[in-house]
């Protein structure tokens, strides 16, 4: 809490004395943000005004249509926020004093504020009350800065949503989980309150109508309309311009064929690129949630393109995109009908039974499993292991958990088990809602307050094209990981007949976690690794769960930390304490690491040269079936 200090030499009358008064000052303000207001002509203004209308009737109008069967919200609660609310007041109740030092607390910060904005008007310097986290974009235009009444509106907004925040925190009478939800709840309501998300407390916003005559809120409302019918009643954000890419055209274009299929999988065998490649496949397992080519995004952006550049002969599993009929296939027909099954199809494609094997984010948990499951068989043919932003220890899960316990599955299983699947779409909004402001707050302001449409960009293409899971794979893989992390447990999971033991496995592995990862903290990355028994390298790639992964050398975006520690310390801060950084991909680093499972140098491979006959080419059907 900031004391109020009036500076020497300032009184009171130089305040009471600004010409022409609080209200001129205001104006003035406003007109350094927007210089051309006074510009706008009368016929501009009411052509613009006729447009809005036409258009707000015409959603409005949408709005009362029922007739597209687009979803109706439900009265379920699954994250118990009824009743995390109803225990918070019955906790303000028995704690009166709290809510009256947090009022008391947050009426001083705006005596403050209010103090330090009339020196600003008088030109003395003043320190801001309230700033901006780190990495917070929402406040970049310099008009929250420079005018002062933009700068009272963000430091008033950061002030009041901070206030109601902590007043949940560590409230007594609140258990932690409550207070965790309802500090996410009150986060989720203060993203969407926040000024940068209205035209006329949004001095960019305010700019874009003086030098548009407008034009920005009328394009902005036909984007609106061509969400809202892309969705067929329901609204969802266009992130990027989806009619720059398709799958197979600039998309998933390294050169392949699919060479075995079965109902989960086409599994895809790349062209050579090289004269000669290393004797031992690698074979890439890409989350069963997702579509595969994340990992084969445009040209110059492909980790598969670049594999295939270093030598080796690359296997890729393209997951099905589950309908109603699979409804039963369970997270043990993933690991047969996936990684087993693919192992098999690679012996007999290129006659090597050992083989490297990449698994990413739910692919590495599946190869985690599939991994104990082979060696609790005796079977040696994971030559290697790489994990790329992968929980086996589900310790703790970040902001996910929240969604995750027994009242919240219970009431996502009872509408799952209704279609027989997961809606790809629904983890979409969940995934998108846990960072709100870079993901939807910041699409919304820019496509309909500035009016923009949506520049081409891969990832976020790859981000919207969802992909279902099957009803039985959901709810054992979220009751047995998730809500009860039974797979670091010895014998704590059975698939097959066979119980299971990650802590036996002594594959040498390669762990990758990401700085910024909110899907799988890299600190509950570090403690998976600690459980595997053979050598592993762990290592720590900056910014989060897809840049932090896709990230080629050439464009020398994000760097990396490794340590050459024998044995992972038990602390991951005491890890990278003592960890290198390095500038640019963690992809030679890795490609470094493989050489010694890669085997000699072999004449290259093309697909069909063995026992396997090619059914079609890469990138295959599965992957073009979109919800």
């Amino acid at each position: 809490m900031a004391p109020i200090v009036m500076p020497a030499g300032l009184h009171y009358d130089a305040v009471h004395k600004f010409p022409g008064g609080p209200g001129r000052a205001v104006r003035s303000m406003l007109q350094r943000v927007i210089p051309h207001l006074e510009s706008l002509k009368s016929d501009e203004i009411m052509d613009t005004s006729a447009r809005l209308t036409r258009l707000g009737l015409r959603l409005f109008s949408r709005s009362l249509d029922t007739s597209n069967g687009s979803p109706r919200a439900t009265m379920d609660d699954p994250l118990g926020l009824a009743q995390a609310s109803i225990a918070l007041a019955r906790a303000a109740w028995a704690n009166p004093e709290r809510v009256a030092a947090a009022q008391l607390d947050l009426w001083w910060d705006f005596a403050t504020l209010a103090q330090r904005a009339a020196l600003r008007l008088v030109g003395a310097p003043a320190e801001p009350v309230a700033e901006p986290e780190q990495g917070d974009r929402r406040f970049r235009h310099a008009g929250w800065d420079e005018n002062p009444a933009f700068d009272v509106i963000k430091q008033a907004y950061l002030l009041t949503s901070r206030a109601w925040i902590d007043l949940v925190k560590d409230f007594e009478g609140l258990d932690e989980r409550t207070q965790q939800k309802l500090a996410f709840s009150i986060s989720q309501m203060a993203d969407a309150l926040s000024p940068s998300n209205f035209a006329l407390t949004n001095p960019e916003v305010l700019q874009a109508m003086a030098d548009t005559g407008g034009r920005n809120l009328i394009d902005g409302l036909e984007n609106l309309m061509s969400d809202l019918a892309d969705g067929n009643g329901s609204l969802s954000i266009k992130t990027t311009d989806h009619d720059a890419f398709e799958v197979g055209t600039n998309l998933a274009v390294t050169p392949g064929k699919i060479v075995y299929q079965n109902d989960l999988m086409q599994l895809i065998q790349y062209a050579p690129s090289t004269e000669q490649v290393h004797r031992t496949p690698l074979l890439v397992m890409p989350p069963w949630m997702n579509k595969y080519y994340i990992m084969d995004l445009r040209p110059g952006n492909s980790v598969m393109e670049w594999l295939v550049g270093q030598g080796h002969t690359v296997f890729m599993i393209s997951w099905v995109n589950p309908d109603e009929r699979l409804a039963d296939k369970g997270f043990e027909d993933y690991m047969l009908e996936g990684p087993i099954a693919a192992l098999d199809a690679i012996h007999q494609a290129t006659g090597e039974r050992r083989v490297n094997v990449t698994g990413y984010c739910l692919g590495g948990i599946l190869l985690s499993a599939a991994s104990a499951w082979l060696q609790a068989r005796g079977d040696d043919r994971i030559k290697s292991a790489t994990y790329l932003t992968t929980m086996v220890d589900f310790c703790d899960t970040g902001e996910v958990s929240l969604f995750i316990d027994e009242q919240g599955l219970a009431s996502l299983e009872s509408h799952i088990n209704e279609r027989g699947f997961l809606d790809g779409k629904l983890v979409d909004v969940t995934f998108r809602t846990l960072r709100a402001n870079d993901l939807i707050w910041s699409f919304f302001v820019n496509s309909y307050l500035l009016g923009k449409s949506p520049k081409p960009f891969d990832i976020l293409y790859w981000n919207a094209d969802s992909t279902n899971m099957p009803a039985a794979t959901h709810t054992f893989f979220m009751r047995n990981m998730y809500l009860h992390n039974r797979l670091r447990e010895p014998g704590g999971i059975t698939l097959a007949g066979v119980p299971i033991d990650v802590t036996r496995v002594d594959t040498p592995a390669y762990v990758l976690s990401t700085k910024e990862d909110h899907i799988a903290p890299w600190k509950t990355g570090y403690e998976s690794a600690k459980l595997f028994a053979g050598p592993v390298t762990f290592v720590l790639g900056a910014s989060g769960h897809i840049a932090g992964v896709v990230n080629p050398p050439d464009k020398q975006k994000y760097g990396y930390w490794s340590n050459d520690c024998e044995a992972l310390p038990d602390d991951a801060d005491a890890w990278l304490a003592d960890a290198s950084e390095h500038v640019g991909s963690w992809w030679p680093h890795w490609m470094r690491w493989l050489e010694a499972y890669a085997g000699e140098a072999v004449p290259a491979r093309t697909p069909g040269d063995g026992r396997l006959e090619p059914i079609e080419d890469a990138p295959g059907s599965y992957v073009k079936v979109r919800l």
